[in-house]
């Protein structure tokens, strides 16, 4: 459906065009016909100096009220939407918080519209973190909202199953398509090997086979296959080579997590998931902010600089061993830190904090990247061009990879979205029933004294962390745990609150450890009735305490609360097992190996235990 600033014209061998650089004749690039290949090169020979350089950045861009334009600066995006689009070249955008289908719909089509203006009006690429979920972290992923609801990826990690995988992936298609989302800043195939880990979630576990075959399910699930097209959205699968074994887990978002550790030799496990992703044909590559320590690779030590500006792996491994010729895009904001919602980000230029930020970007461009995540700075990519410090030639190899892609997604022929058909699409039905089942059948019982579950009909229950409406699903609800036959309580992944830096109070981090209060509280409650523990596992939370006085204990991986009800009343069988092991203590935790899966000593359940009713 063309927009209504662009001619659709219709060549003299009958062939119809959209007028992209408004001369009324149909050039290579235009012509619907030519390989994306061709049609790249040809839009490549005739754009501007200021036209590359806007491509190669990659920012988050906010939504108007009611799906207006953003007229004014963003509390991220720092410029309107007209003067990114129209004056700075930028045409890829990640978007955060959405509206109603409808709203967005609107605000995508105007965004079109307005790149129609430019000289040879590149659509723009709208582009998301993972918004299929129940929770919430404004740098990570983001709510479901009018979308279908899934649990999170470790929760598909605990079915095992790749083609579960593939079926989400493939809703989240179609639920992107419909909106304009065209890239997905997911999956993200890290393994899972330090406990401690706020990302851990985001993760399909830590066998690195294991999480090969879900990416794989999951790029083919998203692009199709053999190869994108006009229904596709484009995978960029993160965090090459590998984000998982953080020191002491501490997440690279923030100065003290910066280090990335290889204490039991095992890099070459962590890159596994991301070769099977390049065999798929994934999209576009993200590296971590992470800084490798003492990392040799190939016989030769790797330099200690966050991965986005590091060479040696993204263009001497990446690009020539592994023979990738994807996007390399990297992680947000390594170039320039901010103050938002008046909390610091800081720039995330682990082992170049002493470099000027023109200085960080010659060196992101040196190592081999071709777009800049969540920055707006195309006058320093200018600047190093004018002065020598980039050829024109690197500047094309980037620019060409990222036109192709644009070209075999169909935009340049088509940009545009149908209101009332993503309304019928997005969240519809069908795809809500196969996101709770999921949920539900994700969920792993680790202990059921006497066949407490599933909890039968007619119980007096005492609940915490369900509504009074969802509880009485399970029994007669209760006010005092004292007139209970039964108490459940559904329980948060411990962890240590933090709020200094932006995004810091998002990601859980640190112990694993429940608070001593809480236990004593869990404790009490079970002196009056068997006690149902339903805990998130997000991170591998230490259990040991509960399974001490609990009856039954039920692990969740971001199941709403439908869910959770419909396995403890026994409407849906749960069929998980657990995607890591669970450790008997911190000490065991800080006793093991960061970058090697489930190798705390004694672990209270080991990885792959779930049992079944």
């Amino acid at each position: 459906m063309p927009g209504p600033d662009l001619k659709t014209l219709t060549a003299p061998d009958g062939t119809v065009f959209r007028d992209l650089d408004h001369d009324g004749v149909m050039a290579p690039f235009e012509d619907p016909r030519l390989s994306a290949e061709e049609r790249a090169a040809d839009l490549l020979a005739r754009l501007s100096p200021a036209e590359k350089a806007g491509l190669m950045f990659h920012n988050v861009i906010e939504m108007g009220e009611g799906g207006a334009l953003l007229a004014g600066d963003g509390a991220i995006s720092r410029a309107s939407t007209e003067e990114l689009v129209a004056a700075r070249f930028q045409n890829h955008f990640n978007v955060h918080a959405m509206q109603d289908v409808r709203a967005s719909c609107r605000w995508y089509n105007a965004i079109q519209e307005v790149a129609a203006t430019t000289p040879h009006s590149i659509p723009v690429t709208i582009s998301s973190d993972p918004r299929h979920s129940v929770t919430e972290n404004a740098g990570a992923g983001f709510m479901s909202g009018d979308m279908s609801s899934w649990p999170e990826p470790l929760g598909l990690a605990a079915l095992n199953d790749a083609e579960r995988v593939r079926e989400f992936a493939d809703i989240v298609r179609q639920e992107y398509v419909a909106v304009g989302i065209r890239s997905a800043l997911h999956p993200q195939i890290d393994l899972g090997t330090e406990p401690r880990w706020g990302r851990q979630y985001h993760t399909f576990g830590n066998d690195a086979e294991a999480v090969a075959d879900a990416a794989q399910a999951y790029v083919e699930g998203l692009q199709g296959a053999p190869e994108l097209g006009a229904e596709s959205v484009a995978a960029m699968a993160k965090h090459f080579p590998g984000g998982g074994p953080q020191l002491d887990g501490e997440d690279p978002h923030f100065p003290y997590g910066r280090e990335q550790i290889y204490p039991g030799g095992r890099f070459d496990e962590h890159l596994i998931p991301f070769e099977r992703a390049i065999a798929s044909g994934v999209s576009a590559l993200m590296p971590y902010y992470g800084l490798p320590v003492d990392l040799v690779v190939d016989g030769e030590p790797v330099e200690p600089i966050g991965f986005g500006f590091n060479r040696q792996i993204l263009t001497g491994f990446l690009r020539e061993r592994l023979g990738y010729d994807g996007v390399i895009c990297t992680d947000w904001c390594l170039i320039t830190g901010d103050l938002v919602w008046g909390k610091w980000l800081p720039a995330r230029a682990h082992g170049a904090e002493d470099l000027t930020e023109y200085e960080r970007v010659v060196k992101v461009l040196h190592a081999g990247a071709d777009q800049f995540g969540g920055e707006s700075c195309p006058d320093l990519v200018l600047r190093a061009l004018d002065e020598g410090l980039i050829t024109s030639e690197r500047l094309d190899a980037s620019v060409r990879r990222l036109l192709r892609v644009k070209f075999q997604l169909g935009l340049f022929d088509d940009p545009f979205v149908d209101e009332d058909a993503a309304v019928e699409v997005v969240g519809c039905a069908e795809f809500r029933a196969a996101g709770r089942r999921a949920q539900a059948e994700s969920m792993v019982v680790l202990r059921n004294d006497g066949g407490l579950l599933p909890l039968a009909g007619g119980r007096r229950v005492y609940a915490e962390g369900l509504a009074e409406d969802e509880a009485r699903r399970l029994g007669e609800v209760v006010a005092d745990p004292s007139e209970a036959d039964v108490i459940v309580v559904r329980l948060p992944c411990p962890y240590q609150e933090r709020d200094d830096l932006f995004l810091e109070s998002f990601f859980h981090q640190g112990t694993l450890e429940y608070r001593p209060g809480l236990l004593w509280h869990l404790r009490d409650l079970a002196r009056h009735a068997p006690l149902v523990v339903v805990p998130n596992l997000e991170r591998p939370a230490i259990l040991t305490p509960l399974t001490q006085f609990a009856s039954a204990i039920v692990g969740e991986f971001g199941s709403g609360a439908a869910a959770v009800v419909d396995v403890l009343s026994g409407a849906v069988a749960p069929l998980g097992r657990l995607p890591f092991e669970i450790p008997r203590s911190m000490d065991a935790v800080r006793a093991s190996a960061s970058d090697v899966a489930n190798d705390t000593v004694d672990p209270v359940f080991e990885h792959g235990f779930g049992l079944r009713y």
